[in-house]
Parts: C-alpha cells; sequence; structure tokens
C-alpha cells in the first residue's frame, strides 16, 4: 500500500515548462520545438545557507520571498528561450554582432523600466487608493474611522483589486497556458505526495487546488497585512493620519507580513485539519482562477521535472487517509 508523505517541493509554472524545486536541488523542464524535454538543473544556493541568522522563523520568509522572485524571474526567461518563444533571429541570419549587442541591451533596459514602472504601479494601486477611498468614506460620513475599519476597507479593496487583475491576465491566451501548466505542478506533487507512481494516468486524478501554493500566499499577505496593520494602528496612535508617514510604514511592514505569510504557507502545507483548511481557504479559491486543468504533455513536463529534482529521503511520511489526494 503506497504511503502518503509531506514533502517541501514546490515549483513554479513557465513558459511551456515548469520548475520544481525539493530541499536537495532545482530542476526546471521545458518542452523544446522539437517537442523533446529538455531538463535544466538550477543553481538554488540560498544566502540563508550562508548567515544562520537568516533561517530564523518571520526571517526566512521575507528572505525566501526575494529569493523567490529573482529566481523564478531567472527562470521564467531561462524557459522562454528553450521553448523558442523569444526566437526573433531574422530569417536570413544576417544579423550583426554589434546589432545583437545593441537589440540585447534595449530589452534589458526596457525591461528594468518596466518592472520600476510595475513598483510605481503597485504602490498606487495597493497603497494609495484604498487610502483615498478610506479618506474619501470619512469625508461623506464626517467623521473618522476605527483602526480596523481603516484596515479592513484597505485590504478589501487590495484584495478586489489583486482579483480583478488575475482575472484579467488569465483571458490571455498566453497566460491561460501558464495556468494550464501551474494545474499540471500541483496535480504531480500531490500524486507524489500520496505515495503513487509518477504516470500521466494517476496525475491526471489529482486535485489542482494545493495549500502551499504561490497563490494562497498573495491572499495571506492581504489577511495579514489586515492583522499587522490594525495592532500598528492601535500601538501608535496618530499615524495613519499622516499619508507620508503611513505608506513608508506600509512598506517597512512589508518583510514582517512576508514572513507571517510564508510560515502560515508551511504550516498549511505540513498539516491538514481545520484550522489549516480555513487559513488555506481563500487561497485555494484564488486558484481556480490561477490553475487551470492540464494536458497530458503538460503533465508530462511536470513529472519530468518532478523526477529531476526528487530527494532521496521524503520529509515525513504519515498515513494514506490523511492525505489530500484524489479528484475535487
Amino acid at each position: 500500500m503506497a504511503k502518503s508523505k509531506y514533502t517541501c517541493i514546490g515549483g513554479q509554472a513557465l513558459i511551456e515548462g515548469i520548475l520544481m524545486k525539493s530541499p536537495e536541488k532545482s530542476a526546471l523542464a521545458v518542452r523544446k520545438p522539437d517537442k523533446e524535454i529538455s531538463i535544466t538543473y538550477l543553481d538554488q544556493k540560498s544566502v540563508r545557507e550562508k548567515y544562520k541568522i537568516l533561517r530564523l522563523p518571520l526571517i526566512r520568509g521575507a528572505v525566501s520571498f526575494v529569493e523567490s522572485l529573482i529566481g523564478g524571474y531567472k527562470a521564467m526567461m531561462l524557459s522562454a528561450e528553450i521553448s523558442g518563444y523569444t526566437d526573433i533571429e531574422d530569417e536570413d541570419k544576417k544579423t550583426e554582432p554589434k546589432e545583437e549587442k545593441k537589440t540585447s541591451a534595449l530589452i534589458n533596459a526596457l525591461m528594468v523600466l518596466a518592472g520600476v514602472l510595475g513598483f510605481a504601479i503597485a504602490i498606487v494601486l495597493f497603497l494609495l487608493i484604498p487610502r483615498l477611498v478610506v479618506a474619501g468614506i470619512e469625508f461623506i460620513a464626517g467623521k473618522s474611522l476605527s483602526s480596523v475599519s481603516h484596515a479592513a476597507i484597505e485590504q478589501g479593496i487590495k484584495l478586489v483589486v489583486l482579483v480583478l487583475y488575475v482575472y484579467l491576465v488569465s483571458l490571455m491566451k498566453d497566460i491561460k497556458r501558464v495556468f494550464m501548466y501551474h494545474g499540471a505542478e500541483h496535480k504531480t506533487i500531490f500524486c507524489y505526495e500520496s505515495g503513487l507512481p509518477l504516470t500521466v494516468e494517476n496525475v491526471r486524478k489529482q486535485r489542482r487546488f494545493h495549500p502551499r501554493c504561490g497563490t494562497s500566499f498573495m491572499i495571506l499577505m492581504i489577511l495579514v497585512s489586515f492583522v499587522v496593520s490594525t495592532v500598528v494602528q492601535l500601538l501608535f496612535k496618530g499615524v495613519y493620519e499622516n499619508a507620508a508617514v503611513w505608506v513608508a510604514v506600509k512598506i517597512l511592514m512589508i518583510p514582517i507580513i512576508c514572513g507571517i505569510g510564508f510560515e502560515l504557507l508551511r504550516f498549511c502545507g505540513k498539516y491538514d485539519n481545520w484550522l489549516t483548511k480555513i487559513i488555506a481557504a481563500p487561497g485555494l479559491w484564488l486558484q481556480r482562477i490561477t490553475t487551470k486543468e492540464p494536458q497530458d504533455d503538460m503533465i508530462e513536463i511536470a513529472i519530468a521535472a518532478l523526477k529531476a529534482c526528487e530527494p532521496a529521503v521524503p520529509d515525513v511520511e504519515r498515513p494514506k487517509e490523511d492525505s489530500d489526494a484524489g479528484e475535487e
């Protein structure tokens, strides 16, 4: 009888591929233009290995979040290159090396600019607009709202913006395929955690909603932000009244919020009880948008990626009945 097991294996859907990471190694599986599967091992040395203080609870979450963003971006670019998605060579292949360098430099500059603009837009959407809405409500009501009301309204607006943005993005053809690979990633991890052989048939039967998903992390950050923002306003009276100070405080709170969200996500992935089900519920709901049912060839990619990074010994074994794999 197959034994179910808890594992720290996680993944990321890419362009025509999937990145899988275990405590031992990281592997990138991508479907090449000739339909063969390319396996690339990535360096996953973390700064946490060098500095023990960065392994402490809360701190490790913020560090892991930053490293995941950087590593995920690199993996996405690599998958685009391997899959042929970014192949824009001239038909006559007569582009001069200097012109190629200029084009590459221009693309890099544009990507940096896009990152800066993206950060600025995030500040406007998730910090300034919620505050302006709260100010508008207070003006109409003719009185100041409580700290809990401030936090609840702001986080509610953030949640609406996030869900709307994710839904609109999911309508794009290329993003929909990435979301299908996301489903393949989850199903394959569930199959592995159930102790079943990694076959397309076994993987296809699994659920596509996983409590340890990055989508759940985004929701958790908003919910944790509600609690942290309320506590800060209660401890430091008047901090909310100064818009510039409050925006600065919110930015400084991001590492704390990331740290708490990271620990909650680990907790939900390791245990299956009523508390973890409540914590994971909002993220699992949002995954109905960010994960789609995969095609068999996508499942093959996920299986190849997981096998390439599979740890020699699973972290923990647990009774089969505790597994949350299976058809939903």
